[in-house]
């Protein structure tokens, strides 16, 4: 038997052997995956299935509603009154479409519904006219899915693997939904790390949401932490998800936790909310990177307009090339309220929701809200190629709506880019991974408020062989956290005009000071820093007749300019590296010399 997940998805994967010719490598998912899910289902209720099928005979003719009888004796959220399962199937080779048509049928309704995602039955039927369906059967029955031999965390690598295998042979985005495990350690540590002592009260219930809930691996792996931190703690999961095929491997994923299936929501989170009205503890995503919305422009832009503040969407929208702040803004709106208790959130955005966008616009909007109601605790930069489908920097968003007294009114960032070691083989743009050691060391950092601090697990290249010609020079210390004030991040950005040039003319508005449209300019002013104090230092030095245009304001504040909202993550962590002494390039050349010498010396001889 296959000891680990990626072990376990190859075996599972050269089913596809048997497929090939009968049906398009795009199309391997759509009978491998749910085949995996049958199984894997009926690995779950095989120890109680006898007691099941003895409950229904004992009370189908009662007229009542069997479900709850049928889940107390399945001990899960979901059953199957059939007689059958796959290795039944095979004792009737001649009616083995007909009986796995009865057999998926009657599972229960959550359950039925995972397999009527993926359209199963009318793939059974495909299976049969091709002459498959049997041999598929007898592949499957000998996997051994049992939750004994492998847990519920490896079940879920292993439907990841296997739609990441099925995605890259058929060219489609491969990992667009799911996310690197040590990734979603990292964010779940993060949001338990600052609320540990509520999470460890014997018996305490908390609810996590994922609005881009994939195969459910955030969710997954939320609970497994936080079972590991309080095992009387119950972390009620909450998801939606877009695409059919990753919701039914979520949903199913949940019906073998015990969770509530109809926690699980199938649709598109920016136009269909799946939980309008509800608002959780804790909320994680990993949002699709730079994809546009036009889909759902007119669905967002009408509840923008309509309900402004009292919507998802009112501090304002993103240009339509790039809907990740829309993700953001919804899983704001849907933290617990403060007086509440409070709520937490982690989100993976790429560098763009960072700084894209000048002052005014749809995107400093949103920062400028977010920073200003002290919502941004942390962002904690990754190592590049982390990820299954792109190799660009990525960053988590750490909020919270209820921040310690410590934290308020700063933001914490965390240079983790180094933080990671090579994998031996890459899985799609996925090359290197972040260790448990180098997580811990991570979320250390973020839950000490760590300040001017560094990290002693950074990756280092190795040491390749010496080179005589060359001195090495030893890298100082790096500094990896720092505390900013959240007004750091703010500026004004003002018009500075001047007086026409001789000889040039005009056209002014009743009372506007007359001014020189070619030698119009803007300045950006810290919001630390008053204007005239500004102009004073930077500006007037230079251009004697310059002044602040008064009549551009910002539409908030009322004052002159547009505020704006950036946050250069790499500006803050760059550090000067001073060119290397001339001694020391002067006794490279010197040795370089010799080494010259030395070698012409073979030559000549």
């Amino acid at each position: 038997m296959a000891q680990n997940f990626s072990e376990l998805a190859n075996l599972i994967w050269s089913v596809a052997d048997l497929l090939r010719g009968d049906y398009k490598q795009a199309d391997y998912g759509k009978v491998i995956l749910p085949f995996t899910l049958l199984r894997r289902l009926e690995c779950v209720l095989e120890p109680t299935k006898q007691a099941v099928l003895a409950e229904y005979e004992k009370r189908k003719d009662s007229g009542v509603s069997m479900d709850v009888f049928l889940k107390r004796k399945s001990k899960e959220a979901f059953y199957n009154t059939s007689v059958f399962d796959l290795p039944g199937l095979l004792a009737d080779p001649k009616f083995v479409r007909l009986n796995m048509v009865k057999y998926v049928s009657e599972f229960s309704s959550d359950a039925r519904d995972v397999f009527e995602r993926f359209k199963f039955l009318e793939r059974v039927g495909e299976l049969d006219d091709k002459d498959l369906l049997f041999k598929l059967v007898q592949l499957f029955a000998q996997v051994d899915l049992h939750p004994d031999t492998v847990p519920n965390e490896v079940m879920g690598q292993v439907f990841e693997e296997l739609i990441r295998k099925f995605a890259e042979a058929s060219n489609e985005t491969a990992g667009e939904h799911f996310t690197p495990r040590e990734v979603i350690q990292l964010i779940v540590h993060c949001l338990f790390a600052g609320d540990d002592e509520a999470l460890s009260k014997p018996g305490v219930i908390r609810s996590m949401y994922d609005p881009t809930a994939g195969t459910g691996g955030i969710l997954s792996v939320g609970e497994a932490v936080a079972r590991a931190i309080n095992p009387s703690a119950k972390l009620v999961l909450f998801g939606q998800e877009l695409n059919d095929e990753s919701y039914a491997i979520c949903k199913a994923d949940m019906l073998i936790k015990g969770q509530d299936p109809k926690n699980i929501v199938r649709g598109n989170t920016l136009s269909a909310d799946g939980f309008p009205n509800e608002t959780f503890d804790y909320g994680a995503a990993n949002p699709p990177f730079g994809v546009d919305w036009k889909k759902v422009l007119e669905m967002v832009k009408a509840e923008h307009e309509r309900r402004g503040y009292a919507g998802r969407f009112g501090p304002g929208l993103p240009r339509v090339s790039d809907g990740s702040l829309l993700f953001l803004m919804h899983l704001i709106s849907k933290m617990r309220p403060a007086a509440e208790g409070g709520g937490r959130i982690g989100i993976v955005l790429n560098g763009s929701p960072l700084f894209t966008g000048d002052a005014g616009s749809g995107e400093s909007e949103i920062r400028r809200w977010i920073l200003e109601n002290d919502l941004l605790d942390a962002i904690i930069a990754l190592p590049n190629d982390l990820f299954y489908n792109t190799g660009i920097a990525t960053y988590v968003w750490i909020l919270d709506n209820d921040k310690p007294k410590g934290r308020k009114g700063k933001v914490q960032l965390i240079d983790a880019t180094r933080m990671y070691a090579k994998m031996k083989k890459s899985l799609g743009s996925k090359r290197v991974l972040m260790t448990d050691e180098q997580i811990g060391e991570v979320v250390k950092a973020y839950s000490s408020f760590a300040k001017e601090s560094t990290f002693a697990l950074e990756y280092k290249e190795p040491v390749k062989a010496a080179d005589p010609t060359k001195l090495t020079e030893p890298e100082p210390p790096r500094v990896v956290t720092k505390v900013f004030d959240t007004t750091y991040f703010g500026y004004r950005k003002v018009t500075v005009d001047r007086p026409l040039a001789a000889g040039k003319e005009g056209k002014f508005k009743k009372g506007e000071k007359p001014y020189d449209k070619d030698l119009r300019d803007t300045e950006s002013i810290p919001l630390s820093e008053s204007i005239e104090e500004y102009m004073a230092r930077e500006v007037l030095p230079h251009i004697r007749d310059a002044w602040v245009n008064t009549a551009i304001v910002d539409d908030k504040d009322g004052l002159p300019g547009k505020v704006g909202y950036e946050i250069n993550f790499n500006r803050y962590f760059y550090v000067y590296k001073a060119p290397r002494k001339p001694e020391v390039i002067a006794e490279e050349i010197r040795r370089m010399e010799e080494r010259f010498v030395e070698l012409m010396k073979g030559v000549v001889v």
